[in-house]
Parts: C-alpha cells; structure tokens; sequence
C-alpha cells in the first residue's frame, strides 16, 4: 500500500527564503526612509511619487499617489517576494498579512497586491521548475503543490499554464524519486512502483514509474 505523501512546503515557508526576507526587509525600509522628502510641508500619510515595476524588458509605471507610506511598504514588499521569490497573488497576500510574517492589515496587503504589476504565469513557471530541478517532482504533483491552498496559492489556470510550459524530464525525476525510497527506505521495487504512481504518492505515469524501475539498478 503506498505511502499518503505529505504536502511538501513552498518556497517561501522553507528557512532559506527567510533569509532572503530579512534582506528584503532591510533594503524595503531602507528605499522608504530613503525617500523621505526635504520639504517641510509633506504629509506623511501620502505620496506623489511613482514606483516602477519592471516586467519582462519593459518598466511598467504605477500610480501611487494618495497612498499611506505603509501601503507603499507593503507594495514594496509585494513587489519583492513576486520578482525574488516569485509568489502567486495569493501567496504574496497571505505573506504580508501573516502574523508570523510581515503583518501588514488586510487593507494595505490588498492595496499592495491590486497595484503589484506581476506575470503570475511565469512566477508559476518559475515555481514549477524549482520543484522539478530541486524535489525531482512529477507533473500532476508539481501542478497540485502549485494550486493547493497549504502550499503555492496559484490559480488553476496559472498552475496549468506553468507545467504546460515546463521543459521537464519526468523519467529523469521519477528515477531520482525511485532511488531516494530505495535508498532511505530500502523498498522494494514493487512499493516504489506502486508509491510513484499512486494518487497518494508521487503521481507520476506508469510509463515514467516503469522506467524508473528499470534503470533501477544503474
């Protein structure tokens, strides 16, 4: 009988990505205190400057004006974890108003997320093969990892988007899948067999599970 496989973390949950966070933190507060005007008369509850979101080779221009500094920090933020981290709209809202993260209010995370100027099909992408370079993960796994709500927050049509795209050697990762159970676990073929391809396991095609059992012992 196979294994239930655990919901595997996303990125942004594993302690390397804090590390980052902290970076990011350092450099956000940073860009606002650097941004304080030299003239008297300015509120600090608004702004009139533009923040530039570069996507693909184009800079896209968004309009700022009016917003609270802590609105701006939280786009600051936004703008952070999509181009570093590449996290869906959803992760990046959830990210900003977590209390064991950034801990912004649900109004200035929304303000963040709704003027983020973010490609969430390539974050997807990007995502997807992280999983499948790193975790050796199969197609139907890294889709569902994409889409879950315990993980990546994707949409379906963002997380769909991603594997169609991806240029992924899924024999290549069900054998590395393969050799971590053979190794780590000493199971035998036949568990391996039936732990890749069930629906509780490792999703991959009988095709990819046959392969890997053939190259087994190479």
């Amino acid at each position: 009988m196979a294994q239930e496989k655990k919901q595997k973390k996303p990125f942004f949950k594993r302690i390397w990505v804090w590390v980052v966070i902290i970076i990011i933190a350092i450099a956000a507060f940073g860009s606002l205190g650097g941004n304080k005007s030299t003239t008297a008369n300015k509120e600090d509850t608004s702004s009139s400057s533009n923040i530039s979101s570069k996507k693909s080779s184009s800079t896209t221009t968004v309009d700022t004006k009016g917003a609270t500094k802590s609105q701006l920090g939280a786009l600051l933020k936004a703008k952070s974890y999509s181009s570093m981290m590449h996290m869906s709209k959803q992760g990046i809202f959830a990210q900003l108003t977590a209390s064991a993260g950034d801990q912004y209010s649900d109004e200035d995370a929304q303000y963040a997320v709704d003027h983020l100027k973010a490609d969430y099909n390539a974050n997807a992408l990007k995502t997807a093969k992280a999983y499948s370079d790193q975790q050796s993960m199969s197609k139907e796994g890294i889709r569902q990892q994409l889409i879950a709500t315990a993980g990546d927050k994707f949409t379906e049509s963002e997380a769909q988007y991603a594997v169609d795209n991806l240029k992924a050697d899924y024999n290549k990762n069900a054998l590395n899948t393969a050799r971590d159970y053979k190794n780590q676990q000493g199971m035998s073929s036949d568990a391996i067999r039936e732990q890749l391809t069930s629906s509780y396991g490792e999703q991959f095609t009988a095709q990819e599970a046959d392969y890997a059992i053939q190259h087994l012992g190479n």
